[in-house]
């Protein structure tokens, strides 16, 4: 990933729209390393670690993105997908599965569970934005 000084300095110019992300990840440094690389062009961010808190932190945010590992503890991200889909406050938010897990079948099944996206890790950081950019806020 590279982004210049300028990059951060004007948001819009990487990201788009401001958007509330809840960053889901097993992995702490992870999420709050992208948690605060997207404040910093403009998001509003929160972070959580397994799918039930996942779960939670959706309902308590009402974020307009999810960020959403797939191999999380207690709870996997395809399960916490269903999850949030099942509720109201959930059925418009975008989510965004960012796992390890690449094979077409999880893509199938990330699909299936209501993801709106699947990119891998490590995200290249400028395909994210243009990801969040090409989504309508929910």
């Amino acid at each position: 990933m590279s982004l210049s000084a300028g990059d951060l300095r004007d948001p819009q110019k990487v990201s788009g729209p401001s958007r509330r992300i809840l960053i889901v990840d097993d992995n702490v440094d992870a999420a709050s390393s992208l948690a605060m690389l997207l404040k910093m062009t403009g998001h509003q961010t929160q972070t959580a670690n397994d799918g039930v808190a996942a779960v939670k932190a959706a309902e308590a945010f009402l974020p307009d993105v999810v960020l959403l590992d797939i191999g999380l503890p207690k709870l996997n991200g395809f399960d916490a997908c269903r999850q949030i889909r099942q509720h109201p406050w959930g059925r418009a938010m975008k989510i965004v599965a960012l796992t390890g897990w690449g094979q077409e079948g999880d893509q199938r099944e990330a699909t299936e569970a209501g993801f709106d996206a699947h990119m891998l890790k490590p995200v290249d950081y400028r395909n994210l934005m243009t990801v969040l950019a090409s989504m309508d806020p929910a």
